[in-house]
């Protein structure tokens, strides 16, 4: 009966079977930076957007960085070549606004398809050139969709609070159309990105599960919004928590923010995610806040983002991170620097020396020894927040809790008395009887040895350990004080 109780109210993760799961488990990895950033040093004319296919056509085109896939193919591959020498794991192609509402501005809704494809090739061609290099450090391209320069949720008119200038269905088209071709072009994983309006994201990931229902393929999905001042909200009124249930939904590989801040006022947006998501963090922000004075528009240099990003990473907030706005190779290429020597993130999984269970602790903490077990299993002050432990399952479907169930799960340092509807179900019901810690972790690390055996620990060691480290989430902190001492 115990045993039974274990496994139908205990479970772990599923193993995920894309390589990029993998490697987020084993290292931060690193986004490329801006592509507008990079075409600008180009200083190219109107000619140079036109090229020879587009002389005639009836609209500037200057400010088209998109339409550079179908006349300058050497400056994009050159930009993405730059971004994999600096260390880039992925970059993202060359489509933020290649989609047929974005491309309406030129006159070029027709071109939204062979924008995509054209760009995607790019991108995957240098990609598996330098997989081709170094194979133990594989490369991937992300299909980027932009949000379209219209909002699905936010009226245009302030007299009119109704109107709206774009409709769900039209996002959807326009997103199915970009990410069909961005499938055939090659793209390893979809990025939907800079979402200011979460309606909008919705549209792009609606059209994307249709996309992935219609052609039977599938590919990991990251999604990143931005928070648009000290607001802590997007522009659409969101906060962070209630944009990540808003979107959790869709099952991403990456959930984080990017552009619109600097990485030093976009930390503690960072940190919240850090805290409530239950999957990979990543984290690309802006070279600091805009500065027309400055060559690239931007203030922070290489070195001052460099060192901002890597106390998020020596924080365990982050699983990737990149440059946005204002960032360039050499961005790229200090990060790389910085998190070169980070530890293997593999070896941030412990074990318990006293309940057997596995969980995550910080890569500063890989190695040491008397860490507080986050399961309860050692004497912990009642105040203190088990920050990894499951609450067990709902009180509809768990009936209530006896008599004392609660006091004793307060005893042992866990929310919401799941140790003691452990002990008194373990006991036959009757809540008298007094269940040691050290009984109830004999009866735990059974159990655990035996999903063990299935790939995983119980509910929230799984979470702990088979979600991708290096995001702090719900992770014990290490204290300097001894086990037993608030």
């Amino acid at each position: 009966m115990q045993e039974q109780f274990f496994q139908k109210t205990i479970m772990t993760l599923p193993l995920p079977d894309h390589i990029l799961h993998r490697l987020l488990k084993e290292r931060i990895l690193i986004l490329d930076g801006a592509m507008g950033t990079m075409i600008q040093r180009y200083k190219l004319d109107e000619a140079a957007y036109r090229g020879d296919q587009f002389k005639d056509h009836k609209s500037d085109l200057k400010g088209n960085n998109d339409l550079l896939s179908l006349t300058q193919p050497a400056v994009i591959e050159e930009i993405h070549t730059a971004y994999l020498e600096a260390g880039a794991d992925i970059i993202e192609t060359n489509t933020f606004s290649a989609n047929s509402i974005s491309m309406a501005d030129y006159q070029m809704s027709d071109l939204a398809y062979d924008l995509n494809l054209a760009s995607a090739k790019i991108a995957k061609k240098v990609a598996d050139a330098f997989t081709k290099k170094t194979p133990d450090k594989p490369r991937f391209v992300a299909g980027a969709f932009g949000p379209t320069p219209k909002t699905a949720s936010i009226s245009p008119d302030v007299n009119d609070p109704g109107a709206r200038n774009v409709s769900f269905d039209q996002l959807r088209d326009a997103y199915y159309e970009q990410g069909k071709a961005l499938l055939e072009g090659g793209a390893d994983v979809f990025l939907v990105e800079t979402i200011f309006d979460t309606l909008n994201a919705k549209a792009a990931l609606f059209a994307i599960d249709q996309l992935f229902e219609d052609t039977g393929e599938r590919v990991p999905v990251m999604i990143s919004g931005t928070v648009t001042d000290a607001s802590g909200r997007i522009l659409s009124g969101q906060t962070v928590e209630a944009f990540w249930n808003s979107l959790r939904h869709a099952k991403p590989i990456t959930f984080g923010l990017n552009c619109a801040l600097g990485a030093a006022l976009m930390r503690p947006y960072v940190a919240e995610l850090a805290k409530i998501c239950d999957t990979a963090v990543s984290c690309y922000p802006n070279a600091g806040l805009p500065n027309p004075m400055s060559d690239t528009g931007f203030d922070e240099t290489p070195d001052v983002t460099s060192s901002l990003v890597d106390e998020f990473a020596a924080a365990g907030l982050v699983n990737l991170v990149g440059g946005c706005c204002g960032t360039g190779p050499e961005h790229i290429e200090a990060l790389d620097g910085v998190l070169r020597d980070r530890p293997d993130l593999r070896d941030c999984v412990v074990r318990c020396c006293h309940c057997g269970i596995r969980f995550l602790t910080h890569p500063r903490n890989a190695g040491r020894r008397n860490l507080r077990c986050p399961f309860g299993c050692r004497q912990h002050h009642r105040r203190q927040r088990a920050i990894s432990m499951p609450a067990g399952p709902p009180a509809s479907r768990a009936g209530r809790t006896p008599r004392g169930g609660r006091a004793r799960g307060r005893r042992f340092g866990c929310r919401f008395g799941w140790y003691g509807r452990i002990a008194t179900r373990a006991a036959g019901g009757r809540p008298s009887l007094r269940l040691s810690p050290e009984s109830v972790g004999h009866r735990r690390s059974q159990a655990a040895t035996e999903l063990e055996a299935h790939g995983g620990g119980p509910r929230g060691a799984g979470k702990a350990a088979d979600r991708l480290p290096g995001a702090r989430g719900r992770q014990p902190e290490a204290t300097g004080r001894r086990p037993g001492r608030p």
